[in-house]
């Protein structure tokens, strides 16, 4: 039988491998233009006062996550920022592996500097997976509420996952749970019922002031089941993608990275005044 620690640093590799797979890599991210955002002299339009902070998931970054939906926002008249969260040491390029309360904090600081250049009040958020969960934090506890108009979630963990159920079998190996938070807090905050969700979702999903769009997929694998994915609440809206376009098949990553229905459904969900009905032919709109 393999050593304890072995076992645990398998089942981490297992749960980090579930949640990467499909990744864009370190290469990509290297060589990638901006693609005019973190444009620092953006001015928002009277059409779109706000800007726009994108917030990357786990095994994220400010680059990789964003390659498609970022420049499909800027085309489209936006002002839009993406930040590098929840870095640990000596893990380059792949993020959102810290503490999620210290991530948030980073979010809050990054929001007031989006802020102060673009001469805004509130910014709108759109995040993918740990990153549309994560600035709930930031709204419910930092005082992110008072500088958000709506957080857009693509296949956030909201209420955490079980990954298929994988997550179950930490009890049946004492300490596992204690070694995997020590290495990748991030990760085991986002386990259904840890501490972290439990004192995040104490209350209710929801904070006064704030819109909510959460855009989920039935073929998720990694934030399972995907129900957990929707909000309770006040000016909440909860999408299943399908719901949409029967024929989408995008799963957890693709639903943030390529999916231009989902796209389409952002784009509505910031800009509520004058959404479009969104469908299959939105992929090619």
């Amino acid at each position: 039988m393999l050593p304890w620690k072995s076992l645990v640093r398998a089942l981490s590799v297992l749960l980090l491998t579930i949640a990467a797979v499909l990744a864009p890599t370190a290469a990509a991210q290297a060589a990638a233009p901006s693609r005019g955002w973190n444009d620092w002299t953006c001015k928002p339009s009277a059409a779109h006062p706000r800007p726009v902070v994108l917030v990357h998931g786990t095994f994220g970054n400010a680059v990789d996550n964003w390659l498609a939906l970022a420049p499909y926002l800027v085309n489209r008249g936006y002002c839009v920022y993406s930040l590098d969260y929840g870095q640990l040491p000596n893990v380059p390029l792949f993020h959102g592996l810290g503490p999620i309360e210290k991530s948030a904090g980073q979010l809050d600081a990054f929001v007031d500097r989006v802020l102060a250049a673009t001469g805004t009040p509130e910014a709108d958020l759109v995040g993918h997976s740990q990153g549309g969960m994560m600035p709930r934090w930031y709204l419910k506890f930092l005082g992110g509420a008072e500088k958000v108009n709506a957080l857009v979630g693509i296949a956030p963990d909201n209420h955490g996952t079980t990954l298929l159920g994988l997550t179950k079998l930490l009890p049946y190996f004492p300490g596992a749970e204690d070694l995997l938070t020590a290495s990748t807090p991030g990760l085991a905050d986002q386990i259904a019922g840890s501490a972290f969700l439990t004192k995040l979702n104490a209350g209710g999903d929801t904070v006064p002031g704030v819109r909510y769009h959460v855009i989920a997929t039935r073929y998720d694998e990694v934030v399972t089941p995907y129900r957990s994915q929707f909000l309770t609440g006040p000016d909440v809206t909860n999408v299943l993608i399908q719901d949409k376009c029967a024929l989408d098949l995008s799963e957890h990553v693709a639903i943030g990275l390529t999916d231009r229905v989902a796209f389409h459904e952002v784009a509505n969900a910031l800009d509520p005044a004058h959404a479009t009905p969104t469908s299959c032919l939105s992929a090619v709109g």
